[in-house]
């Protein structure tokens, strides 16, 4: 006696055989199709233990035909599979309630454990399919087996609650995930607070999160709301949670442990309602074993983790991210360009120190300054052998290229003197050349980002405001 039926959908009659034979030694009866109308009409007569439906097939999308079937059928399992391999169609599946989602190509030995895994599963664990569905908007890019590992993760996580840790090098985009978390997920309608512990002072941490009364320290001189308040109902995104004190490190325990806080200088505790969504470039075990963060705390926070990884070990994306970031340039104004082939082998070798900001800031420098619309192999290579002002905020190097490029911008000015002296006021003359580029540079790099180009150029952001205002510089929000 078969261990259960499965019904089979995909045009592709390559996959229907080696799917036939795969699950059929492991124990399976299989009936298969080319088409989703004989999928459904099988269905409808009661047939199959559980569904593998491809997602594009001649006559109809596995993803209109997904609540038809949780309609009639909620308890049977269907697995997606698709070759259009990207975050979104991970979000559609789950939304559309199936119950797992397979890029192509897939592993046999894997569908194979999923399939024993639904069979063997309660029958009422799946929920409900939604009826509303997420934009078209896609904020993560690549379709990479290591991507495609975050996508089906993320899908399971978004109609959660659960605390998630996102790892990864500087650049490789753990705000992006935070925000698809949130704007994919059922705390879409609250707010999305983010908050970079390594941008804010270590005494006034507890404040910033928690709020502060009146009299609290000196300078408080009003009653001010903490980013726990700000993100009341939706999603708080704690960045670069590593460089947290270890004084705001037991509160922010308190508020996993028990749902509540005290504002700095506050007696009453307040009840909270956020979702906690943490991230950090280092790792936490270490600073464990160093003394310098709380074990109890990182095991409140670590319940999902999710590791992104660098782009030098997802070189097959790059392609897909260039043109990615091309099309969000052209939107901006920029004109779009495309990359020869020699060009585009060289990019996917480099190793990306800065990763995919680095990356992101390269093809906005290519659509600025250069008017061929075809960018060359040698145009790259002169690129990524040269350091850029462009490339800052990756794990120290841009701060590397922002002092050279000042070291060269001062060479050039003594040498214009020649034998001769600068004449007076030689310091504010230079500070007046050097400081509104270097400025606008940083902010360039952060994509308008103020606390971030602070961070970058190792001043206070009150400071950085008030240069912004005397020089008029112009800031530039950018997105990615």
């Amino acid at each position: 006696m078969p261990l259960g039926n499965i019904l089979v959908a995909d045009d592709d009659a390559a996959i229907r055989t080696v799917l036939n034979q795969a699950l059929s030694r492991a124990g399976y009866a299989v009936r298969s199709t080319s088409n989703a109308a004989t999928l459904w009409r099988w269905i409808s007569e009661g047939e199959g233990d559980l569904v593998i439906t491809d997602v594009v097939m001649p006559d109809e999308n596995a993803f209109d035909l997904l609540p038809r079937i949780k309609r009639m059928r909620p308890d049977l399992p269907v697995v997606v599979m698709s070759a259009q391999n990207t975050f979104m169609t991970a979000i559609r599946a789950s939304e559309r309630g199936a119950y797992e989602y397979l890029p192509k190509p897939f592993d046999l030995k894997e569908l194979t454990a999923i399939v024993g895994r639904a069979l063997s599963e309660p029958r009422n664990r799946r929920p409900e399919a939604r009826a509303d569905e997420p934009g078209d908007n896609i904020p993560l890019v690549g379709r990479s087996p290591a991507m495609q590992d975050i996508y089906r993760v993320l899908a399971r996580l978004m109609q959660t609650d659960l605390t998630v840790m996102i790892a990864g090098e500087s650049g490789t985009g753990k705000e992006l995930v935070a925000r698809a978390l949130h704007d994919y997920g059922k705390r879409r309608n609250g707010p999305f607070v983010a908050v970079n512990m390594a941008a804010i002072p270590r005494d006034l941490i507890e404040a910033e999160l928690f709020g502060h009364e009146k009299g609290a320290f000196t300078g408080a001189q009003a009653r001010s709301a903490g980013r726990f308040e700000q993100a009341e109902g939706g999603t708080l995104f704690l960045d670069e949670i590593g460089d947290m004190p270890m004084e705001a490190q037991t509160r922010l325990l308190r508020v996993l442990q028990q749902g509540e806080y005290t504002t700095v200088g506050g007696r009453t505790a307040i009840k909270t309602n956020v979702r906690i969504i943490a991230a950090t470039n280092k790792d936490l075990r270490i600073l464990i074993n160093q003394g310098l963060f709380r074990e109890d705390l990182f095991f409140r926070l670590n319940v999902v983790p999710i590791r992104l990884p660098p782009l030098r070990e997802r070189s097959e994306d790059v392609p897909d991210l260039i043109r990615h970031f091309f099309t969000l340039v052209e939107k901006e104004g920029l004109p779009s360009k495309s990359i020869e082939t020699a060009a585009m082998e060289r990019l996917k070798r480099y190793r990306w120190p800065g990763n995919v900001r680095e990356l992101e800031n390269l093809i906005r420098r290519l659509a600025a300054l250069y008017p061929q619309e075809t960018i060359t192999d040698a145009v790259i290579e002169g690129e990524l052998d040269q350091p850029a002002i462009s490339v800052l905020g990756g794990d120290g190097e841009g701060a590397d290229s922002l002092s050279g490029s000042v070291e060269r911008h001062l060479s050039d000015y003594f040498q214009s003197y020649g034998d001769g002296l600068p004449p007076p006021g030689l310091y504010h003359r230079i500070l007046r050349e050097v400081e509104s580029p270097l400025i606008s540079a940083a902010l360039a790099s952060t994509r308008g980002n103020q606390i971030k180009a602070a961070e970058l150029l190792g001043v206070n952001r009150n400071t950085l405001r008030k240069k912004i205002r005397d020089l008029d510089i112009q800031v530039i929000r950018g997105s990615r």
